[in-house]
């Protein structure tokens, strides 16, 4: 089949930066309790921070190698940028003015204040005086520029304050401007007590003390201005994994080197000078359309554990109590429970303490011989982690795949890996040039009349963490031919050797791809043949271009498809004479939407997969991935009604994406309100 032309396809970056307007929203949103509005603001700045370091970092590099081919979109590198640095500067400045003007006097009027430098009273000043001599004077470094002193090497992200001085200091210098910078150890919000703030909970910036006694730090000279800075850089990790012998090593030598890559962005006060703004940009090698004036603190992302520390619960999500399958209870015995059947957890409605059970009733279990699982992402402290150490250590046969090359999880799993290794578990890396993105735990037990296998499949990483903020589905199953799946999948992983063919899973870089534009194709040959033909998937990203074509051409012979896309789809919906029939949608809500589902009606004989992969170029070719069949009936019946229906009838979280690639938010026209995740809260958990 043909490719979708140029004009049939949306822009990557920019479909990226559509979805943190959609995560904005919420936090512009009057309904969402008012701790957690500052709480997504700061997660857009936590995504947009990497969104530099990664996408606008590769267009930065494409363009300083000369590359000029346009991508499936048709948009050089040069143009995307462009158009990348338009909306971003729009996005940060809405960000900004949504920060002033409404939720710090929502806020301030809860008894919640930021409290700046300009509206500090004498006991108040007093007291952060006390706190700069106490706390911070002993380990700021000023560095003075001159030719002894040059531009210090900033590091990723860091605070800094660029000084403009006046004056001779003791040895007759006067190069006119310094650097401060703030160490990381130092928080960026301090916490006033409650007699001096004068309300509930007041705060201040560590911005804002810094600029009240940066003076103190140049003894007899003048303090001109003033001005806070951040810089972002390139934080890819530039590792040639074909040629390194040891992957470890090499990601160890590398890590370091990340906070220190080619500048891409630089936030500023508002305040800067143009011949300050102009020496920083200087100093990076920067141009003014990479600078970000802002006002405010250049690092929103430092004020997400404000809602932690404010103890006022009705500014915050409603706490809840994940629920547990009825057939599993506290003391259950979970190679009994899923002998007797298949087990589905949806997450974070029902907990995945069953998931942490599984592995350490594993790891305890005399009669359980071997233990192999996935690592993408566990979080630096880990049950699962250690409960494979345990393991190990008792003589049981561990394998563990460990993907080194997590982005930004590489340190905590390069120290998984050393950990395991030093208690005799078998460590691997995968595939050289496939990261393992699979979510698999296979065991094996000797039981009465020989061995069996027992597996754990998800769409999401074994982070219990997590677990309470994404939504993912778990199967556990003793399915002899799925479980059997996931052993030569493991096989594939640890040796080598030829790709057999599996009975019952799909798996990337082999059958999933092929499988899924077949599965599209039956849906279109069904509704030529005027069968009801339907399609309704849901994923994180829809950019692969074969695809694409593939709902395309089934849109066009009539199938009706519903796509449920939380982040960026290349895809255009509802182009008369293209794509008519498709719909697509995205739901932004408490919990990040992670789950994979993929339904086909299938002549009636509904197909129901849950997967690790979203539909886009590198799960497909780049990755080794699992997609896996629900085949119990009921367990089917309940994919769909819990991961897919509510989501097309949300009529409060979701947003329907326009064949220019933009997005509205669903209105009601009258309809009862209803929100996906809050009816799967309303359904499992337990508030």
């Amino acid at each position: 089949m043909p490719l979708p032309l140029p004009e049939q396809l949306i822009n990557r970056e920019l479909g990226i930066l559509e979805f943190q307007r959609r995560v904005l929203a919420q936090a512009e949103d009057e309904e969402t309790p008012l701790l957690e509005r500052l709480r997504f603001l700061c997660i857009v700045s936590s995504n947009m921070d990497e969104f530099f370091e990664v996408r606008v970092a590769g267009l930065k590099e494409q363009i300083k190698a000369g590359i000029s081919a346009p991508s499936p979109d048709g948009l050089t590198p040069r143009q995307s940028y462009a158009e990348v640095q338009r909306m971003a500067h729009e996005l940060v400045a809405k960000q900004y003015q949504l920060f002033n003007q409404t939720l710090l006097p929502a806020l301030g009027a809860r008894g919640i204040r930021f409290i700046r430098r300009t509206q500090w009273n004498e006991e108040q000043a007093a007291w952060i005086r006390d706190y700069f001599f106490r706390e911070l004077m002993p380990v700021l470094t000023p560095i003075g520029l001159d030719p002894a002193h040059p531009f210090p090497r900033v590091l990723n992200k860091s605070l800094n304050f660029a000084v403009e001085l006046k004056g001779k200091d003791a040895f007759g210098r006067n190069s006119g401007a310094a650097v401060v910078q703030a160490p990381r150890s130092l928080p960026r919000v301090i916490q006033l007590p409650e007699h001096i703030a004068g309300c509930e909970y007041g705060f201040v910036f560590l911005s804002s003390i810094l600029h009240a006694h940066v003076g103190e730090l140049f003894t007899g000279m003048t303090v001109e201005g003033c001005y806070q800075f951040r810089v972002t850089r390139n934080s890819d990790l530039f590792v040639d994994d074909e040629e390194t012998k040891n992957l470890r090593h090499a990601l160890q030598g590398e890590l370091p080197h990340r906070h220190f890559g080619a500048a891409v962005r630089l936030e500023v006060a508002d305040n800067c000078s143009d011949t300050m703004a102009d020496f920083l940009l200087a100093q990076f090698e920067l141009d003014r359309s990479d600078l970000y004036q802002v006002h405010g603190p250049v690092n929103l992302v430092r004020l997400m554990q404000v809602p932690d520390w404010v103890d006022r619960p009705e500014l915050k999500f409603p706490p809840f109590t994940p629920s547990l399958p009825a057939r599993i209870g506290k003391a259950a015995n979970m190679f009994e429970v899923i002998a007797r059947g298949d087990v589905l957890l949806h997450h974070p409605f029902e907990s995945f303490q069953p998931v942490t059970d599984f592995i350490e009733q594993a790891a305890s279990d005399p009669q359980v011989v071997a233990i192999r699982q996935t690592v993408y992402r566990t979080g630096t402290d880990s049950q699962l982690m250690n409960a494979l150490i345990r393991a190990a250590q008792s003589g049981k046969e561990v394998t563990v795949v460990v993907e080194l090359l997590a982005r930004f999880d590489e340190e905590a799993n390069i120290n998984w890996a050393a950990r395991l290794e030093e208690a005799g578990a078998h460590v691997v890396y995968g595939v050289v040039g496939h990261k393992t993105h699979a979510k698999l735990a296979l065991v094996i037990r000797r039981e009465e009349g020989g061995l069996r296998r027992y597996a754990h499949l998800g769409t999401g990483n074994y982070h219990a963490r997590t677990a309470r903020l994404y939504t993912d589905f778990g199967l556990m199953t003793a399915n002899e031919e799925i479980t059997a799946d996931v052993n030569q999948i493991f096989t594939q992983l640890t040796g080598l050797g030829r790709a057999g063919r599996l009975r019952q899973l799909l798996q990337s870089p082999f059958t999933l791809h092929p499988e899924i534009i077949a599965a599209i194709e039956r849906e279109a040959v069904a509704a030529r043949a005027g069968q009801p033909a339907a399609i309704i998937a849901k994923m994180n990203a829809l950019l692969e271009p074969r695809v694409i074509a593939a709902l395309y051409e089934a849109s066009q012979a009539g199938v009706r498809i519903d796509l449920i896309v939380r982040g960026v789809c290349a895809l255009r919906p509802g182009v008369p004479g293209l794509s008519d029939n498709i719909r697509v949608r995205s739901v932004v809500g408490r919990f990040l939407e992670h789950s994979r589902i993929f339904y086909f009606r299938n002549l009636g004989e509904e197909q129901v997969y849950l997967s690790s992969a979203d539909w886009m170029d590198r799960n497909f070719f780049r990755r080794i991935e699992s997609c896996f069949p629900i085949l119990d009936p009921k367990l089917k019946k309940r994919v769909i009604q819990e991961g897919l229906r509510p989501y097309l009838r949300d009529n409060l979280q979701a947003w329907e994406m326009q064949p220019d690639g933009s997005f509205r938010r669903r209105g009601r026209k009258g309809a009862k309100p209803y929100c996906a995740q809050s009816m799967l809260l309303a359904l499992h958990a337990k508030k």
